[in-house]
């Protein structure tokens, strides 16, 4: 279970892959919120764009992860934090005011792992919608771009991320924390970016994330999986 200790840090861990163009805005929204106690670390994949050098400006812990893909890099990150609490931020997500006493709130609570509600940075009307279902407590409809809390010790005993996954790493992992702490949805918001629904158009790209989580679901490969992903929603 979560420790109730009031002297709690927080790592912020951010799996990064070619994140120039946004990372150095994320990073100092991150610092003008936090306390010099957390921890910043960037996890990154083999960027071949600024992205490290941005981070190593801002001040920030930067890790060339031995393993590319979301799951081995959050996992290298979570390894190498120093803080009692775990946060896994996506580097388009932006988390609302007063995120870091949040989390150790809810930490102190005995909350072992949670996430916030969603927002995008967009008004379609569809994706308001997809947004307002991240309120239930539902695994269905647990995503990524939601962050994740978890107290160090819960992850260590879940396991951390899969890291034989290639998709849906967020996802699964939470039905695996639930066993080893109490989950919570917390009432704030993070605001994501919709820059794939942009580019690839909303209803395609939430038709084929919806394809590929039914099919996760009857069990189908990850290597099928990522080849339905790849020729549907590769950007």
């Amino acid at each position: 279970m979560a420790a109730k200790n009031p002297a709690l840090t927080l790592s912020i861990i951010i799996p990064t892959l070619n994140e120039e163009a946004g990372i150095g805005q994320l990073l100092t929204y991150l610092r003008q919120l936090t306390s010099p106690t957390t921890e910043i670390i960037l996890a990154d994949g083999g960027s071949t764009d600024a992205t490290t050098s941005i981070a190593k400006q801002a001040g920030v812990r930067v890790l060339v992860c031995a393993k590319k893909g979301r799951g081995p890099q959050m996992n290298e990150g979570a390894a190498a934090a120093t803080g009692a609490i775990l946060y896994f931020l996506h580097a388009d997500t932006f988390p609302p005011a007063g995120f870091e006493q949040q989390l150790v709130s809810a930490a102190q609570t005995g909350v072992g792992s949670a996430c916030y509600r969603l927002r995008f940075d967009d008004a379609h009307w569809f994706l308001r919608l997809n947004a307002w279902f991240t309120r239930f407590d539902v695994d269905a409809v647990r995503f990524g771009d939601q962050s994740l809390m978890v107290c160090h010790e819960v992850f260590a005993q879940a396991g951390g991320f899969n890291e034989n996954l290639q998709l849906l790493e967020d996802q699964e992992v939470i039905g695996r924390l639930r066993k080893y702490g109490r989950f919570a949805v917390l009432p704030g918001f993070v605001t994501t970016s919709a820059r794939k629904y942009k580019k690839l158009g909303v209803y395609r790209l939430q038709g084929g994330y919806f394809l590929i989580y039914t099919l996760y679901r009857l069990g189908v490969s990850q290597k099928r999986l990522a080849q339905v992903y790849k020729k549907l929603l590769k950007l």
